[in-house]
């Protein structure tokens, strides 16, 4: 049996018109009230701070007041983590967790339904988004009449932000995430696109990347009695409405969570993540209402499951420990599509009055329900054979504390040392998209070549093997093709430079010498003047090109990849 919140414990939400939701310091002041009258139930610390100097909190609520992470871990209890706020715009997640800890406070049925599972949260990641509030940047969406702003102190999105960890708060969360390893995790969100009937739809962790047993057992198990659940509870749900044409009619595709995003990165740590998406179009009350249900529902299959999900992710990290063949790139799989009944609503196209196009609407007075393709299976588009080891230099300082901010085993070397017939990648050529993203220029193509080299150690460079847990992370962010490794952020660019010149009036002559010395350079030269007769009359160019590629002058840094694999 439920009670009725005592009045002190009301959220902003609650006492408003349920178009509100809480300001930073109502949601702080409250998590603070409730820790100090049930210390017993909720544990409240400050993790970090923000790029603003925001103090970052977390809250720990177990059912027998154990709180100590250690203690909890030995213990190997469960552990489910709800993130809220990684866009403040989006707030239904905020206003959903304070009233559920609350609950979890003020009503001993529901705390003694945890069981053994650890609820962890993190009331409002983006707590410098959170105070920059207004009612206009959301553009589409209706309600809360005010909110906070997508962007951080640095102009971050946070959700693109899991893996180069540009900003504080990233730099925090992975540590928190590595400490509390969480089973499950709810991260919560509010979609734009398409319109149609759902409040609630859904983005779990593509099982197919997930992998193995773990993604196995989400996509026949765990997401059916989700969708079947919700439904039951009156908020049916459906896969996030990720378009393959203009509109739902044509059919949608599961999202490719990239380690960017936070059900990307929590696959790279074998955790089933969940990133939930109402409708910006519903009303506000009826977003927190699905939100609510949501997280509870989530919630209550992983108490339920908790066992079988703990077993799975040990299975899965000890795969990891020993696997071989690692994909690093994925494509949707077209060739097997599944049936998914959809509720949408007639598409029309009506002439603009800002122009001579047809502009597309959506009619509500004709919803349909019918059975459109759902593209919910992706396939391996590009792989390697993972090293036994990675060796990074210790100059590469910003990469190797990013690995040890998430959990993984590296050595310092003692000593200089030699490794022969260590694995090198030349960098042939790189395509970068246009204009910044996320504040790096970001390579969306990487060719590569291989090759074999005697390598040189230092004292001080890290030994990472890849016999452990963290080998998916390792490999996701290691290795240059990878969607979302640490080359494609812009981390290596140095090396994309040659740091010396040359004056053309002198090296003309030398240029003429190498192409007699060197019969490759003059074979490759020979080819480029076929494919380049424009810069025959740039000196720069001719030049430039013998300069690049003769061996005379050659830098053996230039564009090649500095983290070596190790056979």
């Amino acid at each position: 049996m439920t009670t009725e919140p005592d009045s002190l414990y009301l959220t902003p939400y609650e006492t408003g018109n349920h178009n509100q939701t809480t300001t930073w310091a109502e949601c702080i002041a409250f998590y603070e009230r409730l820790a100090e009258r049930f210390p017993a139930v909720l544990r409240w610390t400050q993790i970090g701070v923000s790029d603003n100097g925001i103090p970052m909190h977390a809250g720990v609520v177990t059912a027998d007041a154990v709180f100590d992470r250690e203690t909890l871990q030995r213990q190997r209890r469960p552990v489910f983590f709800n993130n809220n706020g990684i866009h403040p715009g989006e707030p239904e997640g905020i206003d959903v967790c304070m009233a559920l800890v609350r609950d979890f406070c003020t009503q001993p049925e529901r705390l003694a339904a945890l069981g053994d599972t650890v609820f962890v949260f993190i009331p409002v990641y983006n707590v410098d988004g959170c105070l920059n509030r207004q009612d206009t940047s959301r553009v589409n969406q209706q309600g809360p009449e005010s909110f906070g702003f997508r962007g951080n102190g640095r102009h971050l999105d946070l959700n693109r932000d899991f893996i180069k960890c540009d900003s504080l708060a990233a730099q925090v969360f992975s540590r928190f995430f590595t400490a509390w390893d969480p089973d499950v995790m709810v991260d919560t969100h509010t979609s734009n696109g398409a319109d149609y009937a759902y409040t609630m739809t859904l983005i779990p962790t593509q099982s197919d990347k997930l992998g193995g047993g773990l993604g196995q057992f989400l996509r026949d198990s765990m997401l059916p009695a989700t969708y079947s659940n919700m439904d039951q509870r009156g908020w049916p749900t459906c896969p996030y409405v990720n378009c393959v044409a203009e509109t739902p009619d044509d059919g949608i595709a599961d999202f490719l969570d990239l380690p960017r995003f936070s059900t990307g990165y929590a696959a790279l740590h074998h955790t089933i993540g969940f990133m939930p998406e109402t409708h910006m179009l519903k009303p506000y009350a009826d977003r927190v209402a699905a939100m609510r249900t949501l997280v509870e529902v989530v919630l209550g299959f992983t108490v339920a499951h908790a066992a079988q999900i703990q077993g799975l992710r040990r299975e899965a990290r000890a795969g990891a420990a020993r696997q071989a063949h690692w994909p690093l790139s994925w494509r949707a799989d077209h060739s097997r599509p599944a049936s998914l009944r959809f509720k949408g609503y007639q598409a029309v196209r009506v002439p603009s009055s800002l122009g001579t196009y047809q502009r597309l609407a959506y009619d509500r007075s004709q919803p349909w329900g019918k059975d459109i393709p759902y593209f919910n299976r992706y396939v391996e588009d590009a792989a390697t054979v993972a090293p036994k080891a990675y060796l990074i230099p210790q100059a590469w300082r910003e990469v190797i504390e990013r690995l040890q901010w998430n959990g993984v085993t590296l050595q310092r070397l003692a000593e200089d040392q030699v490794f022969h017939s260590a694995r090198v990648y030349g960098i042939q050529s790189v395509v970068s998209r246009a204009g910044p993203y996320e504040g790096h220029m970001f390579h969306d193509e990487v060719v590569l070549v291989e090759r074999t080299e005697t390598v040189h150690a230092h004292a001080g460079d890290a030994w990472v093997p890849l016999d452990q847990a963290k080998a998916r992370y390792l490999v996701e962010t290691l290795e240059p093709e990878a969607h979302d490794s640490f080359f494609r952020w812009g981390f290596f660019n140095s090396v994309l430079e040659k740091k010396e010149a040359f004056s053309a009036y002198v090296f003309e002559d030398t240029a003429c010498r190498m192409l007699e010395e060197e019969p490759a350079l003059k074979a490759g030269f020979e080819q480029w003047k076929r494919t380049h007769p424009d810069k025959l009359s740039d000196p720069q160019a001719v030049l430039g090109y013998i300069f690049a590629y003769g061996k005379r002058h050659a830098e053996p840094e230039w564009r090649r990849y500095p983290v070596v694999g190790l056979r």
